[in-house]
Protein backbone atom coordinates (compact mmCIF):
# COMPACT_ATOMS: atom_id res chain seq x y z
CA UNK A 1 0.00 0.00 0.00
CA UNK A 2 1.27 3.31 -0.99
CA UNK A 3 1.50 6.04 2.26
CA UNK A 4 -0.88 9.15 1.59
CA UNK A 5 1.87 11.15 3.54
CA UNK A 6 4.53 9.88 1.34
CA UNK A 7 5.61 13.47 -1.16
CA UNK A 8 7.34 10.59 -3.45
CA UNK A 9 5.04 7.70 -3.66
CA UNK A 10 3.87 9.07 -7.86
CA UNK A 11 7.64 8.82 -8.66
CA UNK A 12 9.87 6.21 -6.21
CA UNK A 13 10.53 3.12 -6.97
CA UNK A 14 8.82 0.02 -4.85
CA UNK A 15 9.53 -0.93 -1.29
CA UNK A 16 10.34 -4.02 0.26
CA UNK A 17 6.58 -4.09 0.87
CA UNK A 18 5.38 -3.86 -2.25
CA UNK A 19 7.81 -6.27 -4.07
CA UNK A 20 5.24 -9.23 -3.90
CA UNK A 21 2.14 -7.21 -5.06
CA UNK A 22 4.12 -6.25 -8.33
CA UNK A 23 5.62 -9.76 -8.79
CA UNK A 24 2.42 -11.13 -8.85
CA UNK A 25 0.27 -8.36 -11.08
CA UNK A 26 3.65 -8.81 -13.85
CA UNK A 27 2.52 -12.72 -13.68
CA UNK A 28 -0.86 -11.55 -14.45
CA UNK A 29 -0.08 -8.68 -17.52
CA UNK A 30 -0.78 -10.76 -20.50
CA UNK A 31 1.37 -8.32 -22.74
CA UNK A 32 4.29 -8.74 -20.09
CA UNK A 33 3.86 -12.96 -20.61
CA UNK A 34 3.12 -12.16 -24.56
CA UNK A 35 6.39 -10.65 -24.70
CA UNK A 36 8.73 -12.93 -22.54
CA UNK A 37 7.12 -15.55 -25.19
CA UNK A 38 7.85 -13.28 -28.65
CA UNK A 39 11.42 -12.97 -27.23
CA UNK A 40 12.56 -16.26 -25.51
CA UNK A 41 10.53 -18.65 -27.35
CA UNK A 42 9.71 -17.04 -30.72
CA UNK A 43 8.94 -20.22 -32.73
CA UNK A 44 5.77 -21.15 -30.56
CA UNK A 45 4.98 -17.58 -29.45
CA UNK A 46 2.12 -17.56 -32.38
CA UNK A 47 -0.10 -20.10 -32.78
CA UNK A 48 0.49 -22.36 -29.91
CA UNK A 49 1.65 -18.95 -27.67
CA UNK A 50 -2.15 -19.83 -25.08
CA UNK A 51 -1.06 -23.28 -25.03
CA UNK A 52 2.21 -22.14 -23.38
CA UNK A 53 1.11 -19.10 -21.51
CA UNK A 54 -0.55 -21.08 -18.35
CA UNK A 55 2.57 -23.16 -17.93
CA UNK A 56 4.61 -19.80 -18.25
CA UNK A 57 3.00 -18.39 -15.59
CA UNK A 58 3.47 -20.97 -13.58
CA UNK A 59 7.06 -21.25 -14.05
CA UNK A 60 7.47 -17.57 -12.90
CA UNK A 61 5.46 -17.94 -9.42
CA UNK A 62 7.44 -20.81 -8.75
CA UNK A 63 11.20 -19.07 -9.42
CA UNK A 64 9.78 -15.88 -7.96
CA UNK A 65 8.41 -17.07 -4.84
CA UNK A 66 11.51 -16.27 -2.74
CA UNK A 67 11.51 -12.83 -4.20
CA UNK A 68 10.53 -11.12 -1.30
CA UNK A 69 12.64 -7.87 -1.14
CA UNK A 70 14.60 -4.97 -3.49
CA UNK A 71 17.94 -6.76 -3.03
CA UNK A 72 16.17 -10.18 -3.81
CA UNK A 73 15.33 -8.83 -7.36
CA UNK A 74 18.64 -7.22 -7.67
CA UNK A 75 20.95 -10.57 -6.90
CA UNK A 76 17.78 -12.43 -9.36
CA UNK A 77 19.12 -9.39 -11.94
CA UNK A 78 22.61 -9.92 -11.15
CA UNK A 79 22.75 -13.52 -12.31
CA UNK A 80 21.40 -11.76 -15.92
CA UNK A 81 24.13 -9.40 -15.82
CA UNK A 82 26.43 -11.83 -15.31
CA UNK A 83 25.36 -13.88 -18.47
CA UNK A 84 24.40 -10.96 -20.40
CA UNK A 85 27.97 -9.50 -20.00
CA UNK A 86 29.38 -13.16 -20.77
CA UNK A 87 27.60 -13.63 -23.83
CA UNK A 88 27.68 -9.99 -25.42
CA UNK A 89 30.93 -8.68 -24.54
CA UNK A 90 34.41 -9.31 -24.48
CA UNK A 91 34.49 -7.66 -20.59
CA UNK A 92 33.42 -5.13 -18.84
CA UNK A 93 36.51 -3.28 -16.82
CA UNK A 94 36.21 0.12 -14.22
CA UNK A 95 38.06 2.62 -13.12
CA UNK A 96 38.46 5.18 -10.08
CA UNK A 97 36.48 3.15 -7.57
CA UNK A 98 39.03 3.37 -5.40
CA UNK A 99 38.90 6.69 -4.55
CA UNK A 100 34.84 6.59 -3.45
CA UNK A 101 33.65 5.62 0.13
CA UNK A 102 31.33 2.45 -0.32
CA UNK A 103 29.43 3.96 2.81
CA UNK A 104 28.56 7.32 1.50
CA UNK A 105 26.06 7.92 -1.44
CA UNK A 106 26.96 10.14 -4.53
CA UNK A 107 25.22 11.57 -7.53
CA UNK A 108 26.47 9.33 -10.35
CA UNK A 109 26.17 11.82 -13.70
CA UNK A 110 26.94 9.89 -16.72
CA UNK A 111 27.08 10.25 -20.40
CA UNK A 112 24.22 8.38 -22.09
CA UNK A 113 24.33 6.00 -24.98
CA UNK A 114 22.31 2.88 -24.03
CA UNK A 115 18.88 3.17 -22.58
CA UNK A 116 19.05 0.41 -20.10
CA UNK A 117 22.71 -0.80 -20.41
CA UNK A 118 24.19 2.12 -19.34
CA UNK A 119 22.63 2.31 -15.70
CA UNK A 120 23.43 -1.50 -15.66
CA UNK A 121 26.90 -1.44 -16.00
CA UNK A 122 27.34 1.27 -13.68
CA UNK A 123 25.39 -0.87 -11.24
CA UNK A 124 27.21 -3.90 -12.03
CA UNK A 125 30.65 -2.44 -10.91
CA UNK A 126 29.48 -1.18 -7.63
CA UNK A 127 27.55 -4.34 -7.11
CA UNK A 128 30.83 -6.28 -7.63
CA UNK A 129 33.36 -4.02 -5.73
CA UNK A 130 31.02 -3.97 -2.11
CA UNK A 131 28.92 -1.02 -2.76
CA UNK A 132 25.25 -0.36 -2.70
CA UNK A 133 23.26 -0.09 -5.96
CA UNK A 134 21.40 2.81 -7.04
CA UNK A 135 18.07 4.70 -7.82
CA UNK A 136 17.55 5.07 -11.72
CA UNK A 137 16.41 8.04 -12.68
CA UNK A 138 14.14 6.99 -16.17
CA UNK A 139 12.33 8.85 -18.57
CA UNK A 140 8.01 8.00 -17.92
CA UNK A 141 8.06 8.18 -22.03
CA UNK A 142 9.67 4.81 -21.28
CA UNK A 143 6.57 3.81 -19.49
CA UNK A 144 4.09 3.65 -21.52
CA UNK A 145 2.82 0.00 -20.50
CA UNK A 146 1.81 -0.90 -16.77
CA UNK A 147 4.09 -3.69 -17.42
CA UNK A 148 7.04 -1.80 -18.06
CA UNK A 149 6.74 0.15 -14.50
CA UNK A 150 6.27 -2.51 -12.32
CA UNK A 151 9.62 -3.78 -13.84
CA UNK A 152 11.70 -0.55 -13.48
CA UNK A 153 10.04 0.60 -10.08
CA UNK A 154 11.36 -2.94 -9.15
CA UNK A 155 15.12 -2.07 -10.17
CA UNK A 156 15.04 0.80 -8.57
CA UNK A 157 13.78 3.32 -10.91
CA UNK A 158 12.24 6.84 -9.94
CA UNK A 159 10.31 8.58 -12.24
CA UNK A 160 11.48 12.10 -14.19
CA UNK A 161 8.37 13.51 -15.89
CA UNK A 162 9.16 14.31 -19.15
CA UNK A 163 5.80 14.76 -20.22
CA UNK A 164 4.76 17.82 -18.04
CA UNK A 165 4.42 20.42 -20.52
CA UNK A 166 2.51 23.29 -18.57
CA UNK A 167 4.90 25.39 -16.86
CA UNK A 168 3.41 25.11 -13.60
CA UNK A 169 3.26 21.69 -13.89
CA UNK A 170 6.63 21.12 -15.13
CA UNK A 171 7.77 23.39 -12.47
CA UNK A 172 6.19 21.02 -9.48
CA UNK A 173 7.72 17.93 -11.67
CA UNK A 174 11.09 19.25 -11.37
CA UNK A 175 10.98 20.40 -7.79
CA UNK A 176 9.57 17.05 -6.79
CA UNK A 177 12.39 15.21 -8.50
CA UNK A 178 15.10 17.79 -6.74
CA UNK A 179 13.60 17.22 -3.35
CA UNK A 180 13.95 13.10 -4.41
CA UNK A 181 17.17 13.00 -5.61
CA UNK A 182 18.64 14.61 -2.55
CA UNK A 183 16.28 12.73 0.22
CA UNK A 184 17.34 9.34 -1.65
CA UNK A 185 21.33 11.03 -0.88
CA UNK A 186 20.62 11.77 2.51
CA UNK A 187 19.12 7.59 3.13
CA UNK A 188 22.07 7.36 1.99
CA UNK A 189 21.03 5.91 -1.62
CA UNK A 190 23.14 7.14 -4.44
CA UNK A 191 21.49 8.39 -7.97
CA UNK A 192 22.25 7.19 -11.54
CA UNK A 193 20.92 9.89 -14.50
CA UNK A 194 21.99 10.51 -17.47
CA UNK A 195 24.21 13.79 -18.22
CA UNK A 196 21.24 15.31 -20.34
CA UNK A 197 17.66 13.99 -21.83
CA UNK A 198 18.17 11.12 -24.63
CA UNK A 199 21.11 9.53 -25.67
CA UNK A 200 24.07 10.98 -27.42
CA UNK A 201 22.99 9.59 -30.65
CA UNK A 202 25.68 11.44 -32.56
CA UNK A 203 28.39 10.38 -30.10
CA UNK A 204 29.04 13.85 -28.43
CA UNK A 205 28.77 13.54 -24.41
CA UNK A 206 27.34 17.10 -23.83
CA UNK A 207 25.67 18.13 -20.34
CA UNK A 208 22.93 19.90 -20.00
CA UNK A 209 23.00 22.49 -17.83
CA UNK A 210 19.05 22.62 -17.28
CA UNK A 211 19.55 18.89 -15.65
CA UNK A 212 22.10 20.84 -12.88
CA UNK A 213 19.55 23.91 -12.31
CA UNK A 214 16.79 20.87 -11.31
CA UNK A 215 19.34 19.88 -9.15
CA UNK A 216 19.97 22.91 -7.54
CA UNK A 217 16.27 23.70 -6.80
CA UNK A 218 15.80 22.15 -3.34
CA UNK A 219 19.07 24.25 -2.61
CA UNK A 220 17.03 27.05 -3.51
CA UNK A 221 14.07 26.08 -1.62
CA UNK A 222 16.62 25.13 1.39
CA UNK A 223 18.09 29.10 0.68
CA UNK A 224 21.66 27.29 0.41
CA UNK A 225 23.97 29.01 -2.52
CA UNK A 226 24.20 27.11 -6.16
CA UNK A 227 28.18 25.90 -5.26
CA UNK A 228 27.45 24.78 -1.57
CA UNK A 229 24.37 22.91 -2.42
CA UNK A 230 25.92 21.04 -5.42
CA UNK A 231 28.96 19.77 -3.10
CA UNK A 232 26.11 18.25 -0.90
CA UNK A 233 25.10 16.15 -3.39
CA UNK A 234 28.60 14.25 -4.01
CA UNK A 235 28.33 14.60 -8.00
CA UNK A 236 30.71 11.92 -9.91
CA UNK A 237 30.95 11.66 -12.96
CA UNK A 238 30.89 8.95 -15.41
CA UNK A 239 32.14 7.79 -18.38
CA UNK A 240 30.58 4.73 -20.34
CA UNK A 241 32.90 3.38 -23.00
CA UNK A 242 31.31 0.73 -25.49
CA UNK A 243 34.09 -0.36 -28.16
CA UNK A 244 31.05 -1.66 -30.35
CA UNK A 245 27.35 0.34 -30.03
CA UNK A 246 24.59 -2.63 -30.81
CA UNK A 247 22.07 0.02 -31.72
CA UNK A 248 25.31 2.58 -33.43
CA UNK A 249 23.23 2.11 -36.72
CA UNK A 250 19.77 2.80 -35.59
CA UNK A 251 20.96 6.17 -34.14
CA UNK A 252 22.65 7.26 -37.29
CA UNK A 253 19.74 6.21 -39.79
CA UNK A 254 17.54 8.33 -37.14
CA UNK A 255 19.78 11.37 -37.25
CA UNK A 256 19.99 11.17 -41.46
CA UNK A 257 16.57 11.05 -41.98
CA UNK A 258 16.27 14.18 -39.85
CA UNK A 259 19.15 15.71 -42.28
CA UNK A 260 17.80 14.41 -45.12
CA UNK A 261 13.63 14.45 -44.50
CA UNK A 262 13.31 17.03 -42.20
CA UNK A 263 11.89 14.87 -39.55
CA UNK A 264 12.16 11.49 -38.16
CA UNK A 265 8.72 9.57 -36.76
CA UNK A 266 9.67 6.84 -34.04
CA UNK A 267 7.64 3.67 -34.38
CA UNK A 268 5.26 3.02 -31.06
CA UNK A 269 7.62 0.09 -30.08
CA UNK A 270 11.11 1.94 -31.16
CA UNK A 271 12.25 2.50 -27.52
CA UNK A 272 11.53 -1.35 -26.34
CA UNK A 273 13.22 -2.38 -29.42
CA UNK A 274 16.12 -0.09 -28.73
CA UNK A 275 16.26 -1.80 -24.85
CA UNK A 276 16.34 -4.93 -26.46
CA UNK A 277 18.87 -4.32 -29.16
CA UNK A 278 21.20 -2.65 -26.29
CA UNK A 279 20.92 -6.02 -23.95
CA UNK A 280 21.13 -8.60 -26.67
CA UNK A 281 23.52 -7.12 -29.13
CA UNK A 282 27.34 -7.25 -29.25
CA UNK A 283 29.18 -4.75 -27.27
CA UNK A 284 32.72 -5.97 -27.22
CA UNK A 285 34.71 -4.44 -24.57
CA UNK A 286 33.07 -2.01 -22.35
CA UNK A 287 34.92 0.61 -19.65
CA UNK A 288 33.27 2.35 -16.69
CA UNK A 289 35.32 5.07 -15.28
CA UNK A 290 33.98 6.08 -11.98
CA UNK A 291 35.31 10.69 -11.72
CA UNK A 292 36.43 12.63 -8.93
CA UNK A 293 33.73 14.05 -6.48
CA UNK A 294 32.92 17.57 -7.37
CA UNK A 295 33.07 19.71 -4.33
CA UNK A 296 31.69 23.69 -3.70
CA UNK A 297 33.96 25.10 -6.87
CA UNK A 298 31.51 25.67 -9.63
CA UNK A 299 28.57 28.81 -9.58
CA UNK A 300 27.02 28.47 -12.22
CA UNK A 301 25.31 25.61 -13.65
CA UNK A 302 26.82 26.48 -17.21
CA UNK A 303 30.72 26.28 -15.30
CA UNK A 304 29.55 23.28 -13.30
CA UNK A 305 28.23 21.41 -16.77
CA UNK A 306 31.36 22.62 -18.10
CA UNK A 307 33.83 20.38 -15.73
CA UNK A 308 31.42 17.11 -15.72
CA UNK A 309 32.07 17.29 -19.72
CA UNK A 310 35.75 17.75 -18.87
CA UNK A 311 35.63 14.75 -16.52
CA UNK A 312 33.55 12.34 -19.25
CA UNK A 313 36.06 13.16 -21.43
CA UNK A 314 38.97 12.88 -19.44
CA UNK A 315 38.49 9.36 -18.07
CA UNK A 316 36.65 8.26 -21.97
CA UNK A 317 38.08 4.66 -22.96
CA UNK A 318 39.74 4.86 -26.19
CA UNK A 319 38.73 1.47 -28.87
CA UNK A 320 40.29 1.13 -31.52
CA UNK A 321 37.21 2.06 -33.25
CA UNK A 322 37.72 5.32 -31.93
CA UNK A 323 40.97 5.93 -32.84
CA UNK A 324 40.12 4.35 -36.48
CA UNK A 325 37.17 6.24 -37.17
CA UNK A 326 38.96 9.66 -36.36
CA UNK A 327 42.05 8.63 -38.34
CA UNK A 328 44.49 8.20 -35.61
CA UNK A 329 47.43 5.57 -35.36
CA UNK A 330 47.81 3.98 -31.77
CA UNK A 331 49.31 1.06 -31.01
CA UNK A 332 45.94 -0.84 -30.22
CA UNK A 333 45.00 -0.58 -34.01
CA UNK A 334 45.33 -3.43 -36.15
CA UNK A 335 44.79 -4.48 -39.59
CA UNK A 336 42.35 -7.06 -38.13
CA UNK A 337 40.87 -4.37 -36.28
CA UNK A 338 40.49 -1.83 -39.33
CA UNK A 339 38.52 -4.62 -41.40
CA UNK A 340 36.45 -5.16 -38.79
CA UNK A 341 35.49 -1.99 -38.69
CA UNK A 342 35.31 -1.03 -42.72
CA UNK A 343 33.07 -4.13 -42.62
CA UNK A 344 30.76 -2.74 -40.28
CA UNK A 345 30.60 0.27 -42.70
CA UNK A 346 30.53 -1.27 -45.78
CA UNK A 347 26.98 -2.46 -45.11
CA UNK A 348 25.42 0.62 -44.82
CA UNK A 349 24.20 3.76 -47.36
CA UNK A 350 26.67 6.30 -47.31
CA UNK A 351 25.11 8.57 -44.91
CA UNK A 352 24.26 6.39 -42.85
CA UNK A 353 27.95 5.15 -42.70
CA UNK A 354 29.44 8.66 -42.53
CA UNK A 355 27.53 9.33 -39.18
CA UNK A 356 28.39 5.92 -37.76
CA UNK A 357 31.93 7.25 -38.26
CA UNK A 358 31.70 10.44 -36.83
CA UNK A 359 29.67 8.92 -34.05
CA UNK A 360 33.23 7.14 -32.83
CA UNK A 361 35.61 9.69 -34.02
CA UNK A 362 33.99 12.11 -31.61
CA UNK A 363 35.58 10.90 -28.22
CA UNK A 364 38.96 10.72 -29.59
CA UNK A 365 38.48 13.99 -31.06
CA UNK A 366 37.19 15.69 -27.93
CA UNK A 367 39.82 13.74 -25.90
CA UNK A 368 42.70 15.67 -27.86
CA UNK A 369 41.37 19.02 -27.33
CA UNK A 370 41.12 18.83 -23.35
Amino acid sequence: MQQTNDPFSEIRPFRDDEVPGALDRLVNDEEFITAILKYRFPHISGVAGWLVKPFLKQYLRSKWKKISTIRDVQSHIAKYMESMIKNTSEGLSTSGLDKLDPNQSYLFVSNHRDIAMDPAMVNWCLYNNQFDTVRIAIGDNLLKKPCATELMKLNKSFIVKRSAKAPREMMKALSQLSAYIKSSLDEKQSIWIAQKEGRAKDGDDKTDPAILKMFSLEGRRQKVGFADYIAQLRIVPVTISYENDPCDAAKANELFQKETAGAYEKGEFEDIESIVQGIVGQKRRIHVSFGDVIGNEFDTPETLAAEIDRQIYKNYHLFPSNYIAAGREHESVTDKERVQFDTKLSVLPDGVAKIVRAMYAMPAGKKVDI
